[in-house]
């Protein structure tokens, strides 16, 4: 498999999401969500004063943006931009990505600390927000908990543990509350970031500090595999008019403290279209 680049000079993407034609997603380096259109004509959606990072929408079109450092789920309606919910006394970091599911509720991840200090890792939360805006703790005992996906049917959601290397799987009810855990996918070697679910219930998984791309099945078996080295895979989406185009967000350095913008989103066609949410 061979990517190839689409846009080039973001400072750092994440979160991208296929809706209305075009490639949403975040750049928490430059503090906006943009899109690009498979021509790749670009287009700055909101700024932001923190970082952004998870995009979802409600059913009403209402888009909702994780703000990191503030640790706070915004909304985005009407040319507006406002405060959904705190979420600083359940996240133990940094607020990463997430996903929203057919009902709006949003399903948040968190570092679980300070990562950037090179704090002791422990574990962490995934948060679930309500479309009334309450907060609530859906799940304990995650390593990193960072993309997430959920099945067509909105029955199973799947998370990424970055430093769990693994997939873990849980049970949605229909009021949004998760059980039955368990490991979708261990990848050993791996340090999952974000991912997405095609149509054959396969996964995709960008691995950042593999410098790759995987398609994972429940199992763990590797169907394909994309070795980007230098640059590392932070997170990816199936998308285009027939959703069998993987975009890939690519950077060739770590973190926030990059000098240069050398952020890309690259491309490369599958077989396969993408499925479920996000």
């Amino acid at each position: 498999m061979r990517l190839t680049p689409l846009l080039d000079g973001l400072g750092f993407g994440e979160g991208p999401r296929w809706r209305d034609g075009r490639l949403w997603f975040s750049d928490f380096r430059f503090r906006h969500v943009r899109t690009v259109d498979e021509t790749g004509r670009t287009e700055i959606v909101v700024e932001m004063q923190d970082a952004p990072s998870g995009l979802g929408w409600r059913p009403d079109g209402t888009m909702l943006i994780v703000s990191m450092a503030e640790r706070r789920l915004m909304r985005f309606a009407g040319g507006a931009l406002s405060v959904e919910a705190e979420l600083g006394a359940l996240a133990g970091g940094k607020c990463n990505d997430m996903a929203v599911d057919a009902s709006g509720r949003a399903y948040v991840g968190n570092f679980g600390y300070d990562f950037e200090a090179r704090a002791e890792p422990r574990t962490t939360c995934l948060i679930r927000v309500d479309p009334d805006g309450s907060v609530h703790r859906a799940a304990d005992g995650l390593m990193f908990p960072n993309g997430t996906a959920i099945t067509p049917d909105g029955a199973t959601l799947v998370v990424a543990e970055t430093f769990g290397h693994r997939l873990t799987a849980f049970d949605v009810a229909a009021d949004g509350s998760l059980s039955n855990r368990r490991t979708w996918a261990a990848l050993e070697g791996c340090s999952p970031d974000g991912i997405c679910l095609d149509a054959e219930g396969a996964i995709w998984v960008a691995d950042p500090r593999g410098r790759r791309v995987l398609r994972v099945r429940e199992g763990g078996e590797i169907t394909h595999s994309a070795d980007l080295a230098p640059r590392g895979a932070y997170a990816c989406m199936l998308g285009g008019a027939d959703r069998r185009t993987l975009f890939v967000v690519t950077n060739s350095v770590g973190g926030t403290a990059n000098a240069e913008p050398v952020g890309r989103i690259e491309t490369v066609r599958v077989d396969v279209p993408g499925a479920g949410l996000p």
